[in-house]
């Protein structure tokens, strides 16, 4: 790393902390409206507005502008909450403001024993792994490195606490790790919506997008369940989780499985997104 990469991530690393003090010290409603107010006033002006546009416009083809523009607002505006509201999970925790709907549902998946889950970009994400906690399941989650290290490290202490059964990189070696937790009893946690290169094709809004195979690899190698988890705002900080079953194929072709099981969780995902839109993380290079 050259000297003047050094100097940027440090300088960047001096903002985030500044940041992150400024929106640790307000009050969590504060905070959450702060950030969002803006996210939504600054984040339009930069070029990943026109993406988010474009996205919606391959994905939901039948809105006016006036819609999409309405909609990418409010995601910017989502972005900044869950931006501020990173710094207080212990308070939203506390507070009893994630309501798992119907919690009937919650229980019955918890009583079935180890499952993969699959959570988006929707909402706040962040906070998928506490339904794990409050049943105190040791969820293991995996992670994509920052490319900057000192930001990267910082973040990762912080989100260690929310994943007791382990919080690991996204690589090659991870996959072979979480089969063999999951075998052994464990419980495996992804981010499975954005674009993955290395990944396999899967229909989404009508579209092929790469997409992560290693959730449904993960389910069919250790014959456990897949669920797809989706954290919804609901008003403020406030929050509902719903949680789906996810169609895992099994058969004599392991790649076909694979496929078809990658498909059925994208599936899933378009249904949450397209019953908030306004809270997906449209600004991402999902379509080729």
């Amino acid at each position: 790393m050259g000297r003047l990469a050094r100097l940027r991530h440090r300088v960047e690393y001096v903002a985030f902390r500044a940041a992150a003090a400024i929106l640790t010290a307000l009050p969590l409603d504060r905070a959450s409206a702060v950030s969002g107010f803006l996210w939504r006033l600054v984040a339009p002006r930069l070029k990943r507005q026109k993406r988010a546009l474009d996205n919606l416009a391959l994905a939901l083809p039948g809105l006016s502008q006036a819609e999409r523009q309405r909609i990418t607002l409010a995601m910017w505006d989502n972005l900044g909450r869950s931006f501020a509201e990173f710094f207080h999970i212990d308070e939203i925790v506390r507070d009893r403001r994630i309501a798992l709907e119907p919690l009937e549902t919650f229980e019955a998946v918890v009583k079935g024993g180890p499952f993969v889950v699959c959570t988006l970009h929707l909402g706040n994400w962040e906070l998928a792994s506490q339904a794990g906690l409050r049943f105190g399941l040791p969820i293991a989650g995996v992670y994509q490195k920052l490319t900057n290290p000192l930001v990267d490290r910082w973040l990762y202490e912080r989100r260690r606490p929310l994943y007791p059964g382990g919080l690991f990189d996204k690589s090659p070696a991870t996959s072979r790790a979480l089969i063999k937790l999951a075998r052994a009893g464990g419980y495996a946690a992804f981010v499975a919506d954005l674009r993955e290169g290395r990944g396999i094709e899967a229909p989404f809004f009508g579209r092929p997008a790469w997409s992560n195979p290693f959730p449904a690899l993960v389910a069919r190698t250790a014959a456990i369940p897949i669920y797809a988890v989706a954290v919804v705002r609901t008003k403020g900080a406030h929050f509902t989780m719903r949680i789906e079953p996810v169609a895992v194929s099994r058969s004599d072709d392991r790649d076909a499985d694979v496929k078809a099981t990658t498909a059925a969780i994208q599936a899933r995902f378009e249904q949450f997104v397209r019953s908030a839109p306004e809270q997906w993380m449209w600004a991402h290079r999902r379509w080729d």
